[in-house]
């Protein structure tokens, strides 16, 4: 028994030696961070210095796509791009927020960053519905109702925009409850909701208030619509309206369900 006891304990002695194996696994694991930390000190400098120090990516060029109206030259002026600059340290957000503010033709504009050295800008300008006259000149009006250009000469093919919007009552009442804004997105809703063979032959669409609003075509012709609700309703009717009565000059839809039509 003596003799086990002894042979027992040098096993014990000799298994104990050295570290416990947790503990040996922990520095190994420390070694491993330690190694790989100084990795990537040694990789990141290099990979600033790329993007933010070197000459080999830097803002050098813009380009513009997408214009109608506008130059590219134009909106370039207005991006104000920092050339020079760090590719990567360049504000794409306050490049798109400048074009909105200093051009409201501007529907939308996405910024790309076109690696190496540009800058691309991709623009969507506003398309006008309706221009509406004022002092010699016309504002072009979207299909959202932003009035958003001031321009020297109509653009062919836009009907015009009258507001007859006069101070006794209905109108007045109108004018008071909704606004000249309202009331200019609802005849953009009218023309949106017209149908395309009358689109083409409208001339001016009028709005007296609210829910009289009418639309004049090239031929003479007149359109009482109403308001902007039930539009899809109101296309239907009215374009069966002038199938049935081609020779009418007055159409009325105001009430999809009950129109009408007159005059030869």
């Amino acid at each position: 028994m003596a003799g086990s006891t002894t042979a027992e304990r040098g096993e014990r002695q000799q298994e104990s030696s050295g570290p416990p194996p947790v503990r040996r696994l922990r520095r190994r694991h420390l070694r491993v961070i330690v190694i790989l930390g100084l990795a990537l000190v040694f990789l990141g400098i290099p990979t600033v210095w790329l993007f933010y120090g070197s000459d080999w990516l830097r803002a050098e060029q813009v380009s513009v796509s997408g214009t109608r109206v506008l130059t590219p030259d134009q909106v370039e002026a207005a991006a104000d791009v920092p050339l020079g600059k760090p590719l990567i340290s360049v504000d794409t957000e306050a490049i798109e927020t400048r074009l909105r503010q200093k051009m409201p033709r501007i529907d939308s504009v996405d910024v790309v960053r076109s690696w190496p050295h540009g800058i691309d800008l991709k623009v969507v300008e506003r398309t006008p519905v309706l221009i509406a006259q004022k002092a010699g000149k016309f504002v072009e009006v979207d299909d959202e109702g932003v009035r958003f250009a001031t321009v020297s000469e109509a653009p062919k093919g836009v009907p015009a925009l009258e507001l007859t919007l006069s101070r006794s009552s209905p109108a007045a009442a109108s004018l008071r409850r909704f606004g000249e804004a309202r009331l200019v997105r609802e005849a953009v809703g009218v023309v949106r909701a017209v149908p395309a063979t009358v689109a083409r032959d409208t001339r001016t669409v009028k709005v007296r208030s609210y829910d009289d609003i009418s639309l004049e075509l090239k031929d003479g012709r007149t359109v009482a619509w109403g308001s902007s609700a039930k539009g899809a309703a109101k296309a239907r009717t009215l374009t069966a309206l002038m199938k049935a009565t081609p020779g009418a000059r007055y159409f009325d839809v105001s009430v999809p369900t009950a129109p009408a039509s007159s005059g030869s």
